[in-house]
């Protein structure tokens, strides 16, 4: 889908993010079963989160999964952009995703969207991801359309 690189040559991807009880690394098609049933428990919230209109996860299927996690995995390893699972201590469940994305306005570097498997847990993965984003990625400026930005005014 992104045809650029997100990131300057050079620069190292962060590969993980260690919080209290959980962490972030890399989305891949190894996450498949685990992040079905995390995103498929929460579909009701997930349904316009990060896109005005849409709705997704309606309908998905596990072999829908499979190739997002897929197209996640493979611009990850491109640069393009950025899907990071969150997994509990032991990475038996996957508690939500974290997403780093270009941006198409020119007045923000990324865009950024996280959703927690469960509602109580959402507001410290959502502090957790931005000081992630702020202390160890190349940006100036970063927008959460949806939360941060309404999405009338995106």
């Amino acid at each position: 889908m992104y045809k650029r690189p997100l990131v300057p040559e050079g620069f190292t991807v962060p590969e993980r993010l260690d919080g209290a009880g959980f962490h972030l690394r890399m989305l891949s098609v190894h996450d498949t079963v685990k992040d079905y049933s995390a995103v498929m428990e929460s579909e009701a919230r997930l349904v316009g989160l990060m896109e005005p209109g849409s709705t997704w996860p309606r309908g998905l299927t596990i072999e829908d999964n499979l190739i997002d996690l897929a197209w996640h995995h493979r611009e990850f390893t491109i640069g393009h952009s950025f899907a990071y699972t969150v997994m509990n201590d032991d990475e038996s469940r996957c508690l939500g995703c974290c997403y780093i994305n270009p941006s198409d306005r020119a007045d923000y570097d990324a865009v950024a969207f996280y959703w927690a498997r469960d509602v109580e847990f959402e507001a410290e993965l959502g502090s957790a991801f931005r000081k992630f984003i702020n202390s160890s990625w190349p940006f100036n400026r970063v927008a959460y359309p949806g939360r941060d930005i309404p999405w009338s005014k995106w």
